[in-house]
């Protein structure tokens, strides 16, 4: 039994922090490229206990097996501008060789049923910890920000209705998540406009700040 939830959890913890780290890295290394950078933001969270609690019993999971049937206790989150963006990000993690990849599943082609749309993978990640190794499966999701608006709200909901969604509000949120999605399958219609004129805005933030700094230059060689 489990008497240290704390002490169990701290590995987790520590993957997520480090994946946090280098997802944001990535982005860094994009922006410092001049390119556009698939991966606009990261979150990451190591579940509740009392959510842990709860879905092994849902799920009927035994102590000795939560390391293994529980894919979820460390999550990260890959936020996107654009659909095509979550397939870069994918790609980018298939390459990486600090992590193992051992499950894929895409609820982008496949929708679920409710409207629910994202990528998820489940990767095997080690953590070196003052007692050697030790190799954690976190689960990692890369979608749109429409498609996190969308999981966001209906998550909130969920704790409401209990997965027992009344059949007019259930109605609903899928005509919602076909709404999202169009949203993302515009945007990625005009997504070399967006991308050149975001790129316009950055060099403009640049010329801006160079000539501040500039500025204070100046009246700083000016001062006896």
């Amino acid at each position: 039994m489990i008497e240290d939830w704390k002490h169990f959890l701290l590995p987790y913890q520590q993957a997520v922090d480090e994946l946090k780290v280098k997802f944001r890295g990535m982005r860094k290394q994009f922006q410092d490229l001049n390119q556009h950078a698939p991966i606009e933001f990261v979150t990451g969270r190591v579940k509740p206990v009392d959510s842990i609690k709860e879905k092994m019993v849902r799920r009927h999971v035994e102590e000795d097996r939560l390391e293994q049937d529980l894919q979820d206790i460390a999550g990260l989150r890959i936020m996107c501008q654009f659909v095509e963006d979550i397939y870069q990000v994918v790609d980018l993690l298939r390459k990486r060789t600090d992590m193992t990849i051992l499950e894929e599943r895409d609820y982008i082609t496949n929708a679920k049923s409710s409207g629910y749309r994202s990528y998820h993978l489940v990767v095997e990640y080690p953590v070196y910890l003052v007692t050697g190794e030790k190799k954690l499966l976190v689960e990692i999701q890369v979608r749109t920000l429409a498609m996190n608006f969308w999981a966001t709200i209906e998550h909130s909901l969920n704790y409401k209705y209990q997965d027992d969604f009344p059949e007019e509000l259930s109605d609903r949120l899928q005509r919602a998540g076909e709404a999202a999605f169009k949203l993302d399958t515009e945007m990625s219609e005009i997504r070399e406009e967006i991308q050149e004129a975001q790129n316009l805005f950055s060099y403009g933030k640049k010329d801006v700040w160079s000539k501040y700094e500039n500025q204070d230059q100046e009246r700083t060689d000016d001062t006896p």
